[in-house]
């Protein structure tokens, strides 16, 4: 694909400071496992994000980060809050299920964020010994709908969440996305807001395939090692794993390949909101565009540019941007947005 597409953040090349520090690395011989200075150097970067206690685990993507996170935080038998478009409830084929032999309970939301209310009604049945118990909530962010949810919103749901004796799990796949809508800190939006376990996403930040999971309990990171292990997710090599941590979060790059991307699903919305047959349908909070189209436009701007029809039944479809999304190539997706959508 030599053109530009607004399928997917996973569409986009590695960000050049990343392959750079994948060549650093690329230099002699280093202790595997995670036993060697680049691993170290990338733990290190990544607690004085997210808190000097943090626990942290390096794994090759955001499912098995997922599956580890939650595989320490639950009992057997218990299951996990999350909404009804959660990546894990939709997207990591059954893997929670077959894997963690974990049931999840999808609560219907109408913009992807759950909310203590929502969490509160699903609280049931406890110490009934024939149903499965409530153990952990776990939000998106940002969501999959491409909403954010505020400071308030996550330290609400925590404080729920302990109060119900559960932990809160946060997919952050797009985490970075979030907390430069916010103009906050990464810190500030997860373990000061009371969140127990993160999967840190870089690879929708320009990384290529490394994810983390973090622990920001201390009573949470007893066994992640051999979690981490039996989920498949140990990297031999794992300082290249690491690299691209430390290459994104050592400075301000996560925040502006973050931001970035941010800014050019804005300029998108901006450019095609008015268009007469498209009509935008969630708030654009972070790097994501939600449209719904009129009947057989999707399909003659697919024959020319790649994205995601995200409901068939309503014409609802997905644009992301990306770190490398240029304004141009927005401004020529949105001329031909509006060439077809006026000639349907």
């Amino acid at each position: 694909m030599a053109r530009h597409t607004f399928g997917s953040d996973n569409h986009a090349p590695a960000h050049p400071e990343v392959l750079a520090a994948l060549a650093r690395v690329n230099e002699g011989h280093s202790f595997p496992y995670g036993a060697d200075g680049a691993t170290a150097a990338a733990v290190d970067v990544v607690r004085a994000h997210l808190g000097e206690s943090a626990e942290v685990a390096f794994v090759f993507n955001g499912t098995g980060a997922n599956l580890v996170g939650l595989g320490l935080a639950l009992r057997p038998w218990q299951h996990v809050v999350c909404a009804t478009t959660a990546h894990i409830a939709v997207d990591e084929c059954g893997g929670p299920e077959r894997l963690l032999g974990t049931k999840l309970v999808e609560l219907a939301t109408p913009d992807g964020k759950l909310t203590p209310d929502l969490v509160r009604s699903s609280v049931s049945g406890v110490g009934d010994e024939h149903r499965t118990q409530p153990g952990a909530v776990s939000i998106t962010q940002s969501s999959e709908l491409g909403t954010v949810y505020s400071l308030d919103e996550v330290a609400a749901l925590a404080e729920l969440a302990h109060e119900q004796g559960l932990l809160l799990h946060v997919d952050g796949a797009r985490l970075a996305n979030a907390a430069c809508s916010l103009g906050m800190e990464l810190r500030e939006l997860t373990t000061d807001a009371g969140v127990d376990v993160v999967s840190f996403g870089a690879t929708k930040n320009g990384a290529l395939g490394a994810e983390a999971v973090v622990l920001l309990r201390a009573d949470l990171g007893d066994g992640v090692q051999f979690m981490r292990k039996q989920s498949m997710q140990l990297a031999s090599k794992m300082r290249f794993v690491a690299a691209q941590f430390e290459a994104l979060l050592d400075g301000e790059r996560w925040r502006d390949a973050a931001g970035h991307a941010n800014a050019m699903a804005r300029r998108l919305a901006d450019a095609v909101r008015g268009v007469p047959g498209v009509r935008i349908t969630q708030e654009v909070q972070a790097n994501a565009v939600f449209a719904v189209l009129s009947p057989g436009v999707a399909a003659r701007l697919q024959e020319r540019w790649r994205f995601y029809v995200w409901d068939e039944s309503t014409g609802e479809v997905r644009w992301m941007c990306a770190w490398d999304t240029t304004p141009e190539d927005v401004d020529a997706f949105a001329a031909d947005v509006e060439q077809v959508a006026e000639g349907s």
